[in-house]
């Protein structure tokens, strides 16, 4: 579904990812491991359209990406869900699900508001309530749910644990398998190592911008040394 094949990429001046290769079938997770600064969030921006492209090439579902702005890649069915999470404060948890609403997408899951809450079921509490009075959890949860509503083909997480209780973050690896046994895809950063055993299929092992491993996650932390080098423990 996503295919990314020699990518260099960055922020001006600054490169990030040098050659990085990797590839997302439809309901597949699979999660981007290493420490702060490898080119996780680096990754997943450029196929959002969201950083200077200098090489290489993003194909989503056989169509080339490469460099598009992000509304076109949202367009062609990519699902952003920021690490700072952007929910619009002062409106409801409703509003913020009406804002994220487009028509259903042709061989895609068809999402509504009913069918996202049957998946998030806390926030069916709390339709009324300003998303800025909601905590961090509730508040990822309401951010994933708002992307649903874009019919999105894949999903795009950037570090989804990060800040947020450890309850929330079993109820948010189960709606997350929930969602990807529809048929999403998920490419997600993540530091967090249980909830991208709980949830990925593979693991892509991410140093200074290029990759340095890929496979199972229980076997990378089996295999232990290439994934402790990874992380900088």
């Amino acid at each position: 579904m996503l295919e990314i094949a020699g990518l260099c990429a960055g922020y001006g001046a600054v490169q990030v990812l040098f050659g990085l290769s990797l590839a997302v079938g439809g309901g597949e997770a699979v999660a981007l491991i290493g420490r702060n600064g490898a080119g996780k969030s680096t990754t997943l921006k450029s196929a959002m359209g969201l950083t200077d492209i200098t090489a290489g090439e993003i194909r989503f579902e056989g169509e080339n990406i490469t460099g598009c702005p992000p509304h076109a890649a949202a367009r062609a069915g990519l699902g952003w869900v920021p690490e700072d999470r952007r929910v619009f404060a002062r409106l409801t948890v409703w509003e913020n699900l009406d804002v994220g609403r487009r028509a259903p997408r042709p061989g895609a899951p068809a999402w509504d508001e009913d069918r996202v809450l049957a998946v998030f079921p806390h926030l069916k509490t709390l339709l009324k309530r300003d998303a800025g009075l909601l905590s961090g959890g509730e508040q990822q949860m309401l951010t994933v749910a708002r992307t649903l509503m874009g019919q999105p083909r894949m999903l795009l997480l950037d570090e989804p644990s990060e800040g947020i209780a450890p309850k929330a973050v079993e109820d948010l690896a189960a709606a997350l398998a929930e969602i990807k046994a529809t048929g999403v895809g998920i490419l997600l950063s993540e530091q967090n190592r249980g909830f991208a055993a709980a949830l990925a299929d593979r693991a892509v092992l991410l140093d200074r911008g290029r990759v340095i491993g890929e496979g199972r996650l229980a076997d990378l932390i089996a295999e232990g040394a290439q994934l402790a080098a990874c992380l900088g423990v």
